[in-house]
């Protein structure tokens, strides 16, 4: 069982603990990552763009002039595409993008990022972010002290005072346990874990 230090917010050793050899320390399976991430970002696309054909958009029923007689080229409708007014000619339609990922494959993404993190030693666990107010400069300091100014700060639930402490800082974003995703931990180079988000965590992916 792999084990890491537990730090506090001034990067001092205050424990450590044992990460479950399922969540921390398989063998991470890039095909898989690369498929939730592919997934993920398709299902971020809205699909909403659209023109009219000519058979959409309206008038034109009625035929303009005569077929023979008045020396024009023939024209069957005002709302050819070649006319001024008319549809578009292979008009892009509205698509759903989204992709279906099972939550076992979800998983096995998730678990094989969380070990790579942990191989690479780009994963911190803190043992609380204890600001008792919103504070970016507390916030900065932390993660210096964590050498970890490009990060996803983790918590096991939503703390406001975390979030608005990191909310206006480059490179770092603050999420909870039930947020978390794929494309968000590679994304950023360290992982920061609290405490009570690494027990989580191993208790939902274990």
């Amino acid at each position: 069982m792999p084990k890491i230090d537990i730090l506090d917010t001034k990067g001092n050793v205050v424990g450590n603990a044992e990460l479950s050899d399922r969540v921390f320390g398989i063998e991470p399976n890039e095909p898989v990552v690369h498929q939730v991430v592919v997934a993920q970002l398709a299902n971020k696309r809205q699909g909403t763009k659209g023109s009219k054909t000519r058979s959409e958009v309206r008038g034109g029923g009625r035929k303009p002039w005569r077929q023979k007689g008045t020396g024009r080229a023939r024209a069957g409708s005002s709302r050819s595409p070649l006319w001024i007014g008319g549809g578009v000619i292979f008009a892009p339609k509205s698509r759903d993008y989204s992709k279906k990922v099972n939550k076992k494959v979800k998983n096995l993404a998730m678990r094989s990022v969380f070990s790579e993190k942990t191989a690479e030693k780009t994963l911190r666990v803190v043992d609380a972010f204890n600001f008792e107010a919103p504070k970016t400069k507390a916030m900065v300091e932390a993660l210096e002290a964590l050498d970890a100014k490009n990060a996803l700060v983790v918590t096991s639930a939503k703390d406001a005072n975390v979030y608005l402490s990191a909310r206006n800082i480059e490179k770092v974003q603050a999420t909870t346990v039930s947020e978390l995703n794929v494309y968000d931990m590679l994304k950023y180079d360290v992982l920061v874990l609290t405490k009570d988000a690494l027990d989580k965590i191993e208790e939902v992916y274990a």
